[in-house]
């Protein structure tokens, strides 16, 4: 029924709007910092930093899957799922399901060795969801970031 393809850039404003979606349903509403132009130039510009598979429900965008390759020390070419959204209101429907079975297919055909993500310890719903399709949900690993300001802090300590 519901079969997703890769974004275009026309699809951008749209993808933008579930990104902030999500940015608002993870309780961080005033973090996201990406812009459309921003969108626009790291995904379809001279070298392009992400793939986004789409899905629609009547000619609207209504989820994603945003992937990019990283390179593990311990198993070469993987890769990294940023995020897997849907529209709030068509939740349940299977579109997950089909974004997360693109994305798997995309990453076999790449021959990579691992795909992985995050994903928060509250969000029940989508941790027994990636069980359920076979995912391995780490939970005695812990996330690690530098933000701007810590890039910034740490390097005036050098």
């Amino acid at each position: 029924m519901y079969q997703p393809r890769l974004a275009t850039i026309n699809d951008m404003p749209r993808v933008l709007e579930l990104i902030q979606q999500l940015a608002e349903f993870e309780k961080e509403p005033d973090a996201v910092e990406v812009t459309l132009d921003m969108l626009r130039n790291d995904g379809f510009g001279e070298f392009p930093k992400f793939k986004c598979f789409v899905v629609e429900v009547n000619t609207t965008v209504e989820g994603l899957a945003l992937v990019y390759p990283r390179y593990s020390t311990w198993k070469g070419t993987v890769l990294h799922l940023e995020d897997l959204i849907v529209n709030k209101e068509h939740r349940g429907k299977g579109l997950g399901t089909k974004l997360l079975d693109a994305v798997v297919k995309y990453g076999s055909d790449l021959g990579v060795k691992r795909i992985s993500w995050e994903v928060l310890d509250w969000n029940e719903s989508a941790i027994a969801f990636y069980e359920k399709k076979g995912a391995n949900v780490m939970r005695d690993w812990d996330v690690v970031q530098l933000n701007e300001e810590g890039i910034k802090n740490y390097l005036v300590q050098l």
